[in-house]
């Protein structure tokens, strides 16, 4: 792999395989006792090459449906491509997104040792960064509560802070600022201003195209899984709109 790139994709593909069950008959829905079962085939990305320069601000857009999160989700990891997909990360990566990322089931100190550790600090380095991980995230009072009983603003802040503070090369945002309270946003982004997207490597999906406008070197724009245009965040965002019939989002 070349060492300039952060991020390398070839022909990647995601297939998902749903089970449902088909009821026959009135007395079958009444009392579920005959089922036919039969698989439904989601064909949610398709063939999609492309590399990421490291230090590149990324962007990837599209409709509801169109593959995005599943995307992001393959780039960084947590989803593996069909068989012949491959994706290369020249790095420490980290996904931030409400749906994946951190297990609900440790506590907030429990997770930052594993996902510490899995970027590949040290016990010891992550001893050093667990008290201010823990501030930023503004989560003092509840260090030893399992997350599966925090908010989803909660568990953004300390997704985040995590990864903010451990210098992962590599961050994947998944609509992290749709949610949450403006004052940790506004937080956030300095953050990622001041630091992140300086130098660093970021992979961006967004519903906000001034977001995207504003950060993203390059963007992908997704149709149904297929790649519609990758280039300029100007050009992207106005195919996205002439396509879905969109008008820009009004700025400051």
């Amino acid at each position: 792999m070349d060492q300039d790139y952060a991020l390398v994709v070839e022909g990647v593909s995601k297939t998902f395989y749903l089970d449902q069950f088909l009821v026959d008959t009135l007395k079958a829905r009444l009392f579920s006792a005959l089922r036919t079962k039969e698989v439904k085939i989601l064909k949610a990305l398709e063939d999609i090459t492309f590399s990421v320069p490291k230090g590149e601000v990324f962007g990837i857009i599209g409709r509801n449906g169109s593959g995005k999160s599943t995307l992001v989700k393959v780039l960084s990891g947590a989803f593996v491509p069909d068989a012949g997909g491959k994706v290369i990360r020249n790095g420490s990566s980290m996904l931030m997104s409400l749906s994946i990322g951190l297990s609900h089931e440790l506590t907030a100190a429990e997770n930052i040792y594993v996902t510490g550790s899995a970027l590949g600090l040290s016990l010891k380095k992550i001893d050093s960064l667990f008290n201010q991980i823990i501030e930023f995230a503004e989560l003092g009072e509840f260090v030893n509560t399992k997350i599966k009983y925090f908010s989803s603003g909660m568990i953004q802040r300390l997704s985040f802070s995590i990864a903010v503070n451990a210098n992962a090369e590599i961050m994947f945002l998944d609509e992290v600022f749709a949610v949450g309270d403006a004052v940790f946003k506004k937080k956030a982004v300095e953050v990622l201003e001041k630091s992140w997207l300086d130098g660093r490597t970021v992979v961006m999906v967004s519903h906000s195209m001034d977001n995207i406008k504003k950060y993203c070197h390059r963007v992908i724009y997704l149709q149904k899984g297929k790649i519609r245009f990758l280039g300029s965040p100007e050009e992207a965002i106005q195919m996205y709109m002439e396509d879905n019939h969109v008008e820009e989002e009004a700025t400051d």
